[in-house]
């Protein structure tokens, strides 16, 4: 794995997938495939080696993951794609991390073991989980990069990847998930903080759930991915409140969350509304429009007003 995140989302999505219980968790919710429910999770393993190659170093978090299903021993590559933006070398930088996984496979094989007829390189199944707002336009498949592919079917390296596309999942069935996963996906999607705050509501039962270990990554990642963009005084607000919070305390939390939320968009709109009404009174004193009047229509105190045009005359 990548000793260096540069991207908050990236860190908070690694920390959060690095433990098997949620990585397992994230293929049953969002994977469709019978194979998911063949993994044995007593096997599950997270492998600690770095396999980012130096064109790439800084644009990824990747966590690997070997399991057995059925006693077949598969590894799962799981790159997160988290810049809101589509790469269309994605298919491309896929090859070369597999690649690179089995080159280290082999490199520390036994050459006898190796070299055997019945040697077999274990499966990588390639994952890419994108946040971006718009849709995932990038080809899906390795054989789609190649110009000429038709005409060469059957000799070509070809593979597809699985996409996990977090802003294309409805709220409802995210919620109906009633799992860690499905809330960091329900709060991560592409909406205001408004519609945040309303979520965060609807989650308290699902918090409540977690044990201390789901309960301590859900804060580090909420701190992540969520807290840059709180304004500062709010973010200060929310990580105490969390801080001070277990999942006992979860639906208090969320309320608290909640309402520190309601306070900083209310406040917002209080400005704006108060930055139009100065706008229209400035306006009005162009007009050279009677004082009283305009603390009418503005519904500002007149010794405001009078401060305005004193202004003006500045």
């Amino acid at each position: 794995m990548s000793e260096q995140i540069n991207n908050p989302h990236d860190k908070g999505y690694k920390l959060l997938l690095s433990s098997e219980k949620i990585f397992l968790e994230l293929l049953e919710s969002f994977v469709d495939s019978g194979w998911v429910q063949a993994i044995d999770p007593e096997t599950i393993t997270k492998i600690d080696k770095s396999y980012i190659l130096p064109d790439f170093q800084e644009k990824e978090a990747d966590l690997v993951y070997q399991m057995k299903l059925n006693d077949q021993e598969v590894i799962f590559y799981i790159l997160m794609e988290l810049q809101s933006t589509v790469d269309f070398q994605m298919p491309y930088r896929l090859l070369l991390y597999m690649v690179e996984v089995w080159r280290d496979i082999l490199k520390n094989t036994e050459r006898n073991e190796a070299g055997r007829k019945d040697f077999k390189l274990p499966v990588i199944v390639p994952i890419v989980l994108y946040n971006g707002a718009g849709n995932w336009t990038a080809c899906q498949s390795f054989k789609e990069m190649l110009s000429g592919a038709e005409l060469f079917q059957d000799y070509l390296v070809d593979f597809r990847y699985i996409l996990i596309d977090v802003n294309r999942y409805d709220k409802q069935s995210l919620i109906e998930l009633a799992n860690l996963v499905g809330v960091v996906f329900l709060l991560d999607q592409a909406i205001d903080q408004d519609e945040r705050f309303k979520r965060l509501i609807q989650i308290g039962d699902v918090l409540e759930k977690l044990n201390p270990q789901g309960f301590t990554l859900f804060s580090i990642w909420f701190k992540n991915v969520v807290g840059p963009n709180l304004p500062e005084k709010t973010k200060e607000e929310v990580f105490e409140i969390i801080d001070q919070s277990n999942p006992k305390e979860a639906k208090r939390m969320i309320s608290n969350m909640a309402e520190s939320f309601r306070k900083t968009y209310e406040e917002a709109v209080g400005k704006g509304k108060l930055e139009g009404k100065i706008e229209t009174a400035k306006n009005m004193l162009a007009k050279n429009m009677p004082e009283e009047l305009i603390a009418e229509v503005t519904a500002l105190p007149l010794v405001k007003i009078k401060a305005l045009k004193k202004e003006d005359m500045h």
